[in-house]
C-alpha cells in the first residue's frame, strides 16, 4: 500500500512530523513502512506561466516561438513540444531553475532566436513516465483555467509529497485504504479525523426506472448496489485527484475512471462503472456462471468460466467478473453519458477462486480477497456519486436499488484492566486504557474495571480478547512494554566470546569452500603419534589408552585430529569423491608421563585435510589443484578475518613433505603448521597430493580481542611499482618481504610476491624472485621523487641485508 502524505493530511494534521518521524511511529506500532519515496526530485523557480503568443519559429519548423507571461515578467521560450498552444497554463522553468537530474536552465539561443527558460513536461519535472497520463505523455503539461499564473508548481502538481510504503500483515486489510490509514495515524498521534463529504442531490427520476437488480448467488453475494447516473460529461480529472493517483502509483485516464479509482483507494471499496448504453439490458443479474462459459475482460482476454466463479450479466450474458475485472463489452469510453455504477460486496472465497483460475488479480481483487468493510460500501457508492455531481457534471438518480442481506453487526470483546496487566506485566489503568480506547475510536461501556468494546466493522481483524489485547498494547507502546531476565539459576540466553568465535571461524571456512565434518576422537595406535603439531611435541605427550576399547581401531584418545580427516579422504575417494577439503574443530587430549593418572588436558584444535581439484571452469578447460599455497592462503585469509598477525617459517616434520612444510607463529610462537603430508604416508594410505593444517584454536581464542577498527580509504592515487631481486636460492623469500614492508612504511601500502624463476639469465646457485609494490599516502598525492627515494631505500636494504641485487 502507498500512502500519500499529501493525501493523508486531508483526514489528519500530520504536517508537524516529517516523513521519516510519521514511518517510524507508525512502524513502531505494528505496520512495518518498508520506505519513503518523494514523489519527484526537488526543483526549483518552477511557476505557472500563460501563453500570450504562439508561432513558428523563424529558422525550424518543428520549434515554437512563445511569449509567456510569468507574473512578474515576459519570457521569450523556445519550445517544441507538439501540443503547445496560445492560451495555455503551462509549467515554466525561469532562467536559474534546477530541474530533477541537476539540470540548470540558462539562456540559450536556438536556431539564432534568443530563448529565455523551459516550457516543461512532467517527466521533466520528475514525475515517472509510467504514472504520467496518456493525454500529455508526448508532450507538455498544460494546467486548468483556474491555476493562478505565477504559482509554484511544487504544490500544484504535488511535487512536494512524499510517499511511505506499507508492508502490510494479512490481518490489516483495514490498512489498503486512506480512511483505514487515517484511523490508524489519528490513533498514533491522538488528532482528530476529517472524513470525507458523501453528500449527493438526487434528481426526480428513480434508478428503479432504468435498473433492477436480481442476486441468484445470495451466499456470495449479499449486498449489491445499483446507483444511475446521468449526464456524464467525459473529461480529464481534477488536478488534485490526478496527483493523488499517480503518488498511489495508479495513471490517470478520465474523470469516471479516476473516481471509481479514487474511492477504491480511499475507502478501501471497489466500484466498477458500466456504460449503461452499452450493458445491453435493464437488469442486473448476479448468479453462478455455466460450465464452459465464455467472456472478454477488459484486457481483451477471453475467459473460460466455471461453476465456481460468480459473474454479473445482463440476463444473457456475463459483463463482469465479480469482484476482479469488467468485461470489454460495457466499458466506460469517451462517448459514455450514462453508467450503471456498482457498489458491491463480494465474499472473499468467491473473489479468491477467480483469481486463482484467471491467473488475475487487481487493486479490486486483492481488497475483497481479504475482506471489504460492510458499512462502507454504500457510502462508497455515495461518495463516487457526489464526485461525479461535482466533476463531471453529472445528475444522480433517486434511491439506487438495492439487493441487501449483508451483516453489519459489530463484535463485542470484553476486557479488564486485571487482565490486560497480567498478560502484558504492565500496569496500565482503567484511564489509559479508556484513552487507549478513545483514540482508536472503539466506543464501549465500563462498568467498574470491565470494558465492553464494540469493534467498528472497519476492523474485522479484531474478534476476542487476545486481539484487543495486541491493540492496547500497540497504541500504549511496544517499547514501554516492561521487560525481564530469567530468574533463579537459569541464565540469560547468549554465546560466550568463546561460542561465538567458534561459530564465525565455522562460518569463514564454510565460506571459503571447506566442508565442516566431525570424526572420532579415539585413535588406534598405529595413527597415535602421527601428525602431531611441532608445539604439542615439545610437551612430549603420553598417548592415553583406554581400559576397555570397544574395537582396535578405536583405542586412543587422540593428540592430533588429522589420522582420522585423512582416513575420511581414503574412505570417500574409494568412493570415487577424488576432490574434498574438509575441516574439524575438536579437541585433542593431552598429558604427560608424570601426570599420567590425573584427567588429561583437552586442548582446542582446528584442522584440516584437503585433496584434489580446488577450481574448475570445463568450459575454459581451466582446473586448480590443492596446493601448498592454497591451503597458505585460506589460513592467511582466516587471520586476517580475526585481525591477528600471521607468519610462517619452514620446518621439517615427521609424515610431512621435507620441502613443502611450513609452522604457523603468532607473536613469536608456533601454534601449528601447514603443509603436504609425506608422499610415503600418501601412497599407504592410497591418497594421492594432500595437504593439511592444524592450529591450535586455544591460543588464537587467547590472542583475539574483537576490537572494532577500520582504516579510511585514501581518496589520493596508488602508484605501483615492481621489482625483482636476484638472490641465492636459500634466501626465504618471506624474509625479503618482511624486510620491504620494514623499510618501504608508511608509504609502502602492500607487498606482493608474484614470480619466482631459475633459469636462463640466473646465474647457478641464485633465483629470482620478484615483487609488486603499492605505494600510497592517505593524506596527499605522492610525488615521484618520493616513490623514487622510498624504491632506492627499499633496493639498498634488501642488498645489504640478502646480498641482493635488482634483475634488469
Amino acid at each position: 500500500m502507498l500512502v500519500s502524505i499529501n493525501w493523508l493530511n486531508q483526514y489528519v494534521d500530520t504536517k508537524s512530523f516529517t516523513p521519516e518521524e510519521l514511518a517510524e511511529l507508525i512502524t513502531k506500532t505494528g505496520i512495518e513502512v518498508d520506505g519513503i519515496d518523494y514523489f519527484a526530485e526537488q526543483s526549483s523557480d518552477v511557476v505557472v506561466g500563460y501563453v500570450d503568443t504562439c508561432q513558428r519559429h523563424p529558422n525550424a519548423d518543428k520549434l515554437n516561438l512563445c511569449q509567456v507571461d510569468v507574473g512578474d515578467e515576459k519570457l521569450q521560450i523556445i519550445c517544441g513540444a507538439p501540443n503547445v498552444r496560445q492560451g495555455q497554463k503551462v509549467a515554466v522553468a525561469k532562467p536559474g531553475a534546477v530541474l530533477p537530474g541537476n539540470v540548470k536552465i540558462k539562456k540559450a539561443k536556438l536556431r539564432g532566436v534568443e530563448s529565455n527558460g523551459m516550457i516543461c513536461s512532467l517527466q521533466e519535472l520528475g514525475i515517472a513516465e509510467k504514472y504520467v497520463p496518456k493525454d500529455v505523455a508526448e508532450g507538455i503539461f498544460v494546467f486548468p483555467d483556474n491555476a493562478e499564473v505565477g504559482a509554484d508548481v511544487q504544490q500544484l502538481l504535488n511535487l512536494d509529497d512524499a510517499v511511505l510504503e506499507f508492508d502490510l500483515t494479512p490481518n490489516r486489510a483495514d490498512a489498503l485504504s486512506m480512511l483505514g490509514v487515517a484511523y490508524e495515524t489519528a490513533a498514533i498521534l491522538d488528532k482528530d479525523i476529517t472524513l470525507p463529504e458523501e453528500h449527493v442531490r438526487p434528481d426526480s427520476e428513480r434508478a428503479s426506472d432504468y435498473i433492477s437488480v436480481d442476486v441468484k448467488a445470495p451466499e456470495l453475494n449479499p449486498y449489491y448496489g445499483a446507483f444511475i447516473i446521468k449526464d456524464i460529461e467525459i473529461k480529464p480529472s481534477p488536478l488534485w485527484m490526478r496527483n493523488a493517483l499517480m503518488a498511489a502509483g495508479i495513471r490517470p485516464i478520465n474523470n469516471v475512471v479516476d473516481i471509481t479509482n479514487y474511492v477504491l483507494l480511499e475507502y478501501g471499496q471497489p466500484l466498477h462503472a458500466f456504460d449503461y448504453d452499452l450493458f445491453g439490458s435493464k437488469n442486473v443479474v448476479v448468479r453462478r456462471a455455466d460450465d464452459h462459459e465464455q467472456m472478454t475482460t477488459l484486457d481483451g482476454e477471453e475467459r473460460i468460466l466455471s461453476s465456481d466463479h460468480l459473474v454479473i450479466t445482463n440476463g444473457n450474458e456475463p459483463v463482469a467478473l465479480a469482484g476482479v475485472m469488467g468485461g470489454a463489452n460495457s466499458e466506460v469510453n469517451n462517448q459514455t453519458k450514462t453508467i450503471l455504477l456498482e457498489a458491491a460486496y463480494f465474499a472473499p472465497q468467491a473473489v479468491r477462486t477467480i483469481v486463482k483460475d484467471t491467473g488475475l488479480r487487481s487493486d479490486s481483487s486483492t481488497r475483497f480477497e481479504k475482506g471489504v468493510d460492510p458499512n462502507r460500501v454504500e457510502r462508497a457508492g455515495y461518495r463516487a456519486c457526489h464526485l461525479l455531481e461535482k466533476y463531471a457534471g453529472a445528475t444522480v438518480l433517486a434511491d439506487p436499488v438495492v439487493y441487501d442481506e449483508l451483516d453489519r453487526s459489530e463484535k463485542v470483546v470484553d476486557i479488564t484492566e486485571r487482565e490486560i496487566n497480567k498478560r502484558l506485566g504492565t500496569e496500565i489503568t482503567a484511564s489509559e486504557i479508556e484513552t487507549i480506547l478513545n483514540k482508536l475510536q472503539f466506543p464501549f461501556e465500563k462498568k467498574q474495571d470491565q470494558f465492553t468494546v464494540t469493534v467498528p466493522t472497519r476492523r474485522g481483524d479484531i474478534a476476542i480478547f487476545e486481539d484487543m489485547l495486541e491493540e492496547i498494547a500497540r497504541i500504549y507502546g511496544y517499547d514501554q512494554l516492561p521487560y525481564t531476565l530469567p530468574q533463579g539459576s537459569s541464565q540469560a540466553g547468549g554465546l560466550t566470546k568463546r561460542q561465538q568465535l567458534k561459530r564465525e571461524i565455522s562460518k569463514y571456512l564454510q565460506g571459503a569452500g571447506l566442508m565442516e565434518t566431525i570424526t572420532y576422537s579415539l585413535t588406534d595406535e598405529a595413527s597415535i603419534d602421527k601428525l602431531i603439531s611441532p608445539e604439542l611435541l615439545e610437551k612430549k605427550p603420553e598417548p592415553i589408552k583406554l581400559p576397555m576399547p570397544m574395537s582396535e581401531d578405536h583405542n586412543y584418545l587422540r593428540l592430533s585430529m588429522l589420522p582420522e580427516l585423512l582416513k575420511t579422504l581414503t574412505y570417500n575417494r574409494a568412493r570415487n569423491q577424488m576432490d574434498i577439503s574438509y575441516f574439524e574443530m575438536g579437541n585433542v587430549f593431552i598429558t604427560d608421563e608424570k601426570n599420567i593418572s590425573e584427567q588429561p588436558l583437552e586442548n582446542l584444535r582446528l584442522a584440516g585435510a584437503m585433496t584434489g581439484v580446488w577450481l574448475q571452469h570445463s568450459w575454459q578447460h581451466e582446473k586448480k589443484q590443492v596446493d601448498f599455497f592454497l591451503v597458505k592462503g585460506v589460513i592467511e585469509g582466516l587471520f586476517e578475518f580475526l585481525d591477528i598477525p600471521v607468519s610462517f617459517e619452514q620446518t621439517k616434520l615427521t609424515n610431512m613433505h621435507p620441502g613443502r612444510c611450513a609452522a604457523i607463529l603468532t607473536e613469536g610462537r608456533t601454534i601449528g603448521f601447514l603443509g603436504q603430508t609425506h608422499p610415503a604416508l600418501e601412497k599407504s594410505m592410497d591418497l594421492g597430493e594432500t595437504f593439511v593444517f592444524d592450529i591450535d584454536l586455544e591460543q588464537v581464542i587467547n590472542l583475539y580481542t574483537n576490537s572494532t577498527s577500520y582504516e579510511p580509504i585514501s581518496k589520493y592515487p596508488a602508484i605501483a611499482r615492481d621489482i625483482a631481486f636476484i638472490v641465492d636460492e636459500d634466501v626465504q623469500a618471506g624474509d625479503i618481504k618482511e624486510t620491504i614492508e620494514a623499510n618501504g612504511a608508511p608509504l609502502v601500502r602492500n607487498v606482493r610476491i608474484f614470480d619466482v624463476y631459475k633459469g636462463d639469465n640466473v646465474p647457478e646457485g641464485k633465483k629470482s624472485v620478484a615483487y609488486s609494490l603499492l605505494y600510497q599516502d592517505p593524506k596527499k598525492t605522492l610525488q615521484d621523487d618520493e616513490v623514487e627515494a622510498s624504491y632506492q631505500q627499499i633496493v639498498a636494504s634488501v642488498n645489504e641485508k640478502f646480498h641482493a641485487y635488482v634483475r634488469t
